[in-house]
């Protein structure tokens, strides 16, 4: 009985030291390295410049991680349907990362409207050294305020106008037309000083909405006309260049900052790989596109300098409105970038 007794605390004592960390497990413990998924939900398709140049972040970030960063893309609005849904996501933290139009970052922070301003940069270039110099910098930092990490600014292009009424020459043709605008005071109250009745509607709904005659008018940059299809319901197109239309990488604050210091640096060196790839690839489909879209039976025309100058004129009143709300330093600094 004395020898089961002993036999029994013998084997008790094993099975609890079989139970405890050993030193080796800890040191194992402590080189192990956490992966990190990031979703990636956006509202182009496939065959758009972000979602091209998404698929090469997405491996440079899986491959330069060795794995630790694995990367899930979602084109089309497959998650949300709207760029504002998305926005609001990735704040919340229900997704990592999107990449909307800027326009609607308006709702979070009105300094961004002046990127929206009618008319504010002459060509790429000049959009490009705003956005990419301090003004830009400027506002991706305040972003962090509204629990998001403003990473680049890449391009969707200029905007132009379509409509089935015929070619947009004046502010006259506009009058009366039910205009579907960005999800942003500013586009809606430029398109109303052109005479149109406009107000804000999902871009993912946009297809059906014009298709049964809800709205007349839309505008949108050459990419998105052709790859949405948008040739098969609306008839005419002036290529009008009223606004350049940024998109921005946009990441979880929380979710950036709880990275290790390595791959931080990681995001954002691919970040910006990422900007000059889109916006080479953006600028290329934009003479492809408008191409396809002739062929697809749009009716393309130009305006002419004076007709420029009769758009410029009717949107003083928004300048008035708004420069005083986001700042008139910035709107200046935007101006600047016009003249290097």
């Amino acid at each position: 009985m004395k020898k089961l007794a002993i036999l029994l605390l013998v084997t008790l004592l094993a099975l609890t030291a079989c139970g405890r960390p050993t030193e080796n497990t800890s040191s194992v413990k402590g080189e192990e390295q956490d992966s990190y998924t990031i979703r990636i939900a956006y509202l182009v398709s496939e065959e758009q410049s972000s979602h091209l140049a998404a698929k090469t972040y997405k491996e440079t970030l899986e491959k330069e991680s060795d794995g630790r960063l694995k990367v899930e893309l979602y084109p089309n609005g497959q998650l949300y349907p709207s760029d504002r849904e998305a926005i609001e996501a990735v704040q919340l933290g229900n997704v990592e990362m999107t990449i909307p139009a800027v326009a609607p970052l308006a709702s979070f922070n009105k300094k961004f409207m002046v990127f929206d301003l009618p008319f504010l940069f002459d060509n790429n270039e000049a959009a490009y050294r705003a956005l990419d110099g301090e003004l830009g910098q400027q506002l991706l930092a305040e972003l962090e305020n509204n629990d998001l990490k403003g990473l680049v600014f890449a391009e969707n292009g200029f905007r132009h106008m379509s409509n089935n009424n015929g070619p947009i020459q004046g502010t006259d043709d506009l009058k009366g037309l039910k205009y579907r605008t960005l999800e942003n005071p500013v586009h809606t109250d430029t398109f109303k000083a052109f005479g149109a009745n406009a107000s804000p509607f999902a871009f993912g709904e946009l297809y059906t909405a014009l298709q049964q005659k809800t709205y007349d008018a839309m505008e949108s940059p050459i990419s998105l006309y052709y790859t949405n299809k948008f040739y098969e319901v609306q008839d005419y197109l002036t290529l009008t260049s009223h606004v350049y239309a940024a998109t921005i990488l946009l990441m979880n604050n929380d979710f950036y900052s709880n990275l290790p210091a390595d791959l931080q640096e990681l995001v954002v060196k691919a970040s910006e790989d990422y900007r000059t790839e889109q916006r080479k690839i953006a600028q290329e489909q934009d003479v492809e596109f408008l191409k396809n879209l002739e062929e697809n039976g749009m009716k393309i025309n130009e305006l002419t300098d004076d007709q420029r100058n009769e758009f410029r004129e009717a949107t003083k009143a928004v300048y008035d409105k708004y420069v005083p709300e986001i700042g008139e330093d910035l709107v200046n600094m935007a101006r600047e970038a016009n003249q290097q």
